[in-house]
């Protein structure tokens, strides 16, 4: 035990002249001590406070910072200091409780601190933590006095109370004085050994306290910090790890230990806590593990593979890849780092948005891409919160969405705007919006700013018209449409809108001047209205920029400003400077006399910089005896090619700062900012976190059984994809440490298990060889049952009940089929015989030379039961597969029971229908497949567009396992696999269909044509036309629809028609050729009308042709998907012009 010194002693080792007065304390200024010291208890102990009466404790929750308001003196409270000078603990008690509502008021009670700090050492409780409270408040201030009662705040620590022991503590870590740090220093060593968890917890938030006022103990309180990680309560770990964060964030050897602990502990601390939690792991993870993607760039390159190509250049790349792989081992999730992931993934629920924020930053920074969607669901929900909260959560989502778009895409309504929000939310939820714009979604997103055009809030109008314009730069097919919308605006009323409008035509016109010479002239009209300066600088800049386009205009352009000059602003006067150079360099004979008037003026204006800039140009462009060499070059100066600017997110570049910090909010580094270490190239050594698991933390075996047979709370199976499941799953299962940390990681290990298996049945690995064991696996299971059935047709029979397995397995993995299909399915299973072959795909297959039975027996041949095999005798090709689809559209409405005849099974029976190549026969090694669109709903979904296969093989061998692996469509796109093809004898051909959901885009559904020995990656690309279903209407109907459909959602184009396109009866050919369109009648003589309504969202399509004199003909096409639209005049025009 320290001796103290007498408090006489004490008083004069203090600073002189400062006896009795207030003090500002030498550290006072430091950033822990902002906040109120009233406040600074902390929330897990309202005990505290139970003297106070609701309405007085109310205001504590929103203190106001107190301010002195009065010059004179302050008010001296004698009642109050009478009731705390008396005998009774009623009237202390009192009085503390008027003192404790003023201090919440935010009055100033610093004059009561002699009398309320003699009260100290009194014996009621109550009285105590009041009057503690109140001394945490004004200790800092009071430093002199509180000294004088410093014996009595070391007794309240060896207090039995815990309260008193805490709040004592406190008290001493407020009065901030460099002579006490001894006495402070000791009293958090013995506190952080203390019983009481609310104690030690106390001990935790004084250390950075101590460490602000003498950094000197930087040594001893890392001893204590290790100390109080080590510490197995949840109310402790927040506070201890806040406290590592402030004094040694360095130190990442004292978590490695506690790390396993932390993330199982986290679930249980308090909300902030846990926010402090997971940012110092997302720390440690990035130096503690390797990066999740690293293999991602290898991956995506293995995928892409040529169409065509000889044999060897097929043996070189296979040797390539197997060297590339060699170099880089696959990558395996470290157990920790799957614990952290795991143990994180449930607070996405929590009530509190910093925890969710903090939450949804670990994953993007720690978690595969495949994994990082499941935030998306949690930071949508913060939307609903306050603006603050609202602002906060869409900074950091606008810079997610521009490195994980798909994340955001399926809650694009979302961030749809207001009309009661704030202009700062507005804004953010623009650049969200714009992030997001793709191909698929951006007439929705343009009908959208439409309406934002109209808002009242000219910031918020003037930010959407920028917005247009980047949709126009990164969509290259709606430029056209976004250009003309914008050109409309230029006769609005609002000047500023049309200021705006002015800027962003300007950028779009860079991209391609040439075409848009009609626009320049509209827009030099505009200088006599437009009176804001950057728009007429603009505009100057247009013409100047261009005036070879505009050879009459820009020169009387030049007369009219050449006027005003004088009362031009200076952003424009330079404007017309440049003007005038370019007009005398490219037209000297009409604009000489103008450009020396204007450089006269500008040599003699106020403003330095168009005076030095006149006195440049002259000299430059005007050959004189003095001008140098670039006299020769003015041309090449003045008009030269400028790129075109390049509209990009603000957020492009905030990535760099950790998401949820104050740094990213603002876009700099602010003090204290830690930056987020690189992930390391080699994984560091995982043993430093192994630690004997203590009896607390283990399950019984009763528990894990419990476990195994219910399912657990929160699975990792939730959003997230297989292969890294797959990968990481094995490891962790196999980790002793991890899997018996806590009962919630074992059953999700157990999930994970459970998920790799299934994926293994499916057959979803790449490599041939995990193939073919499973093939062993599956003809062995087949022996045995074989065994027990007694004739070969109970084996085909088995044979099929398996085969609807797999259907019904593949129909829950694809999970948009609806119930009433599955039923269909299973009993057209069951109630299969010999009229239908064994299985759907030999149904396909035109020409059969393996009868079912003897295929049946072939494939269960093994080593094992050679001398029991005989081969059943050949049974006849069944008669049902060869009807015609005519035949089979009448009877399907006439069947009798729930089963219908599926198209699959059919030959096309259509006329002359375009067919692309999806295989040649040389990269397919024989097999060549080709596809067509048969313009047929696809019986299985409305939705999705029938895609006709035809396979053929043109081997000397048997192809088998006929079937499509691993489609991975893009974001909303579905793929409907054809059912498998068994075999297919030499010379044979097969037809299949396959349904594909394009969801309205051009883009292509990629997927792997498979055979028993070789995958093919290949890939179906739709033309707009076949995106289409045609929709028959009358001509009202039709002109009312096209009424709805006007501004930018009509597209028009004129054209020469070809010579063979002049007949009606060719040019309703060529059109339905292009698209797949219904004819509307029409009354009108020379004009065609056509409907379609899109496949997957139902959006109409209205064509019409209006033939004029000769060979002109004008096309107009009306659709709110503005994408097709403008793809689809352009293959039309095609189609009638060649």
């Amino acid at each position: 035990m320290l001796s103290l010194p007498p408090v006489q002693k004490l008083l004069r080792q203090l600073p002189a002249g400062v006896a009795g007065q207030p003090k500002s304390p030498p550290g006072g200024d430091m950033a822990e001590e902002v906040t109120s010291p009233v406040l600074a208890t902390e929330a897990g102990q309202p005990a505290c406070y139970s003297a106070l009466r609701a309405d007085e404790l109310r205001p504590l929750a929103n203190p106001e910072p107190v301010v002195a308001t009065s010059t004179g003196p302050p008010p001296r409270h004698d009642d109050l200091k009478e009731m705390l000078d008396s005998n009774k603990d009623s009237l202390k008690l009192e009085a503390m409780k008027r003192i404790v509502a003023m201090i919440a008021r935010g009055k100033n009670a610093s004059d009561l601190f002699p009398a309320v700090v003699k009260n100290v050492a009194c014996k009621n409780i109550e009285v105590k933590k009041l009057v503690y409270v109140y001394l945490v408040r004004y200790a800092e201030e009071q430093q002199d006095l509180a000294l004088l009662s410093i014996s009595t705040f070391q007794r309240g620590l060896k207090d039995p109370n815990q309260l008193i022991r805490a709040s004592a503590l406190r008290v001493l870590s407020s009065i901030r004085v460099p002579i006490i740090v001894p006495i402070m220093m000791l009293a958090i060593k013995e506190a952080a050994s203390d019983m009481s968890p609310y104690v030690r917890k106390t001990a935790a938030h004084a250390i950075p306290k101590l460490y602000s006022l003498d950094s000197d103990q930087k040594d001893q309180l890392i001893e204590v910090i290790e100390k109080l990680l080590a510490d197995k309560t949840t109310l402790v770990a927040g506070s201890v790890v806040m406290a590592f964060e402030e004094v040694c964030p360095e130190r990442i050897d004292l978590i490695h230990k506690n790390y396993r602990k932390l993330c199982n502990l986290l679930i249980d601390v308090e909300e902030w806590g846990q926010v402090v939690i997971i940012n110092m792991l997302t720390r440690y993870a990035r130096t503690q593990f390797l990066s999740p993607n690293q293999n991602e760039s290898l991956l995506e390159e293995s995928a892409e593979k040529a169409f065509y190509g000889s044999e060897e250049e097929d043996a070189k790349d296979t040797k390539a890849e197997a060297a590339s792989l060699a170099k880089r081992k696959p990558y395996v999730m470290d157990p920790d780092h799957r614990l952290l992931l795991r143990n994180t993934k449930p607070l996405l629920q929590s009530r509190n948005a910093a925890v969710v924020m903090a939450v949804a930053q670990l994953y993007f920074h720690l978690a595969p891409k495949a994994e990082v969607g499941v935030i998306a669901k949690a930071l949508v929900r913060l939307l609903r919160s306050h603006s603050e909260v609202q602002y906060v959560v869409l900074q950091n989502v606008a810079t997610m969405s521009i490195k994980r778009r798909g994340m955001f895409e399926p809650y694009l309504k979302s961030f749809y705007i207001r009309s009661t929000d704030p202009t700062q939310i507005k804004i953010l939820k623009l650049e969200v919006l714009t992030n997001l714009a793709n191909e698929t979604n951006i007439s929705t997103i343009l009908r959208e700013f439409q309406t934002y055009i109209r808002s009242m809030d000219k910031d918020f109008v003037a930010a959407t018209i920028q917005a247009i314009g980047r949709c126009a730069t990164n969509i290259g097919k709606v430029r056209d449409t976004c250009l003309n919308g914008l050109v409309q605006l230029l006769s609005n009323r609002d000047e500023l809108v049309v200021a705006e409008s002015v800027v962003v035509i300007k950028k779009l016109l860079q991209m391609q001047p040439a075409q848009h010479s009609e626009i320049i002239k509209h827009m030099a009209k505009l200088t006599d209205n437009i009176q804001v300066p950057m728009a007429r600088a603009s505009i100057l800049w247009l013409i100047g920029e261009y005036c070879e386009h505009v050879p009459k205009i820009a020169p009387d352009v030049l007369r009219k400003m050449a006027k005003s000059f004088t009362n031009e602003e200076d952003i424009v006067k330079l404007q017309v400077i440049n003007l005038a150079a370019k007009l005398y360099l490219t037209n000297s004979k009409q604009s000489k006399l103008l450009t020396q008037y204007v450089l006269n003026l500008a040599k003699y204006d106020q403003n330095y910089d168009i005076r030095d800039r006149a006195r440049f140009i002259r000299q430059l462009i005007v050959p004189t005896e003095k001008s140098g060499a670039l006299n020769k070059y003015a041309k090449k100066l003045f008009l030269a090619q400028k790129p075109a600017p390049i509209l990009e997110s603000s957020f492009k570049d905030r990535d760099h700062f950790q998401l949820g910090s104050l740094s990213h909010l603002l876009n700099a580094k602010a003090v204290g900012y830690q930056e987020l270490p690189d992930w390391p190239d080699e994984a560091p050594d995982p043993s430093v976190r192994n630690v004997e698991v203590p009896e607390w933390t283990k399950c019984t075996s009763r528990e894990k059984r419990k476990e195994k047979v219910e399912k657990p709370f929160y699975s990792d199976s939730d959003g997230e994809s297989g292969p890294t499941e797959s990968a990481d799953s094995e490891p962790e299962s196999g980790s002793e440490e991890s899997s018996r940390s806590s009962s919630s990681s074992s059953s999700s290990s157990d999930s994970e298990e459970e998920e790799e298996e299934e994926e293994e049945e499916e057959g979803s690995g790449e490599q041939s060889e995990d193939k073919e064991e499973e093939e062993e696996k599956r003809t062995k299971r087949k022996e045995k049952e074989g065994s027990q059935k007694a004739t070969p047709g109970s084996a085909d029979s088995e044979e099929e009940e398996e085969g609807v397995k797999k259907a019904k397995k593949k129909k829950a993995m694809q999970g948009r089929k609806s119930h009433a299909e599955t039923s269909e399915e299973e009993a057209s299973g069951s109630e299969s015989s010999s009229s239908r072959s064994d299985s759907g795909s030999e149904a396909e297959v035109k020409r059969r030379k393996v009868p079912p039975s003897s295929r049946a027996g072939h494939k269960e041949i093994s080593l094992l039961d050679l001398d029991d095999f005989t081969p059943a005798p050949p049974q006849p090709v069944p008669s049902s597969s060869i009807v015609s689809t005519s035949l089979v559209t009448d009877l399907e409405g006439l069947t009798l029971t729930d089963t219908y005849l599926a198209p699959t099974l059919l030959s096309p029976a259509f006329g002359t229908v375009r067919t692309y190549e999806l295989l040649h026969r040389m990269a397919g090694e024989g097999l060549s497949v080709g596809y067509c669109f048969s313009r047929r709903p696809f019986p299985g979904d409305p939705h999705m567009v029938a895609v006709q296969i035809h396979i053929s093989n043109n081997t000397d061998a048997e192809v088998k396992s006929l079937r499509v692996s691993e489609p991975k469509p893009l974001a909303g796109m579905r793929i409907q696999e054809f059912p498998e093809i068994e075999r297919l004898a030499p010379g044979d051909t097969a037809t299949v269909v396959m349904g594909i959901d394009f969801c309205d885009s051009t883009q292509a559904a990629n997927f792997q044509l498979c055979t028993h020995t070789r995958h093919f990656y290949v890939s179906i690309q739709p033309p707009v036309g076949e995106l289409m279903a045609p929709v028959f209407m009358s001509e009202n109907e039709f002109k009312k629809e096209q009424g709805k459909l006007m501004g930018m959602s009509e597209i028009m184009e004129k054209l020469t028609l070809s010579e063979k396109c002049w007949s009606d009866h060719t040019i309703v050919q060529q059109v339905t050729s292009a698209a797949n369109v219904g004819r509307v009648p029409c009354g009108a003589d020379k004009e065609y009308r056509f409907a379609a309504k899109t496949v997957t969202s139902g959006s109409l399509v209205l064509i019409t042709l209006e033939r004029r004199e000769g060979a002109v003909a004008q096309l107009t096409v009306n659709s709110e998907k503005m994408v097709i639209g403008t793809m689809l005049v352009k293959d039309i025009v095609q189609a009638l012009t060649q």
